[in-house]
């Protein structure tokens, strides 16, 4: 199995109710992939409850079988539309795979 985690960083807003609102939809978006990718077998997303300037804002955890496997989840055209909604907010990105 592959395990990879992604974590975002989400640009300054007016004000930490629409910073918020913003990370709702990229969380719903996110756990909307659950069904719609088939090579996709688990996904969490998490909230840092610590929105410091400092943090990361959110954190992906997903699971697939292979390689070949998240390979496929990254170009498939269901991860490239929430890969653009989270573009629109993202200012940095650390990502991390590797097998468990």
């Amino acid at each position: 199995m592959i395990n990879h985690v992604v974590l975002f960083k989400l640009k300054n807003y007016d004000s930490e109710s629409q910073k918020q609102i913003e990370i709702s939809k990229i969380e719903e978006a996110l756990l909307g992939l659950s069904g719609k990718i088939e090579e996709l077998k688990y996904i969490e997303v998490g909230v840092n409850y610590d929105l410091a300037a400092k943090s990361f804002d959110i954190c992906l955890i997903t699971h697939f079988e292979s390689l070949d496997q998240l390979d496929a989840y990254r170009i498939h055209p269901e991860h490239l539309k929430v890969a653009e909604l989270i573009g629109q907010h993202a200012v940095e990105r650390a990502a991390v795979d590797y097998e468990f």
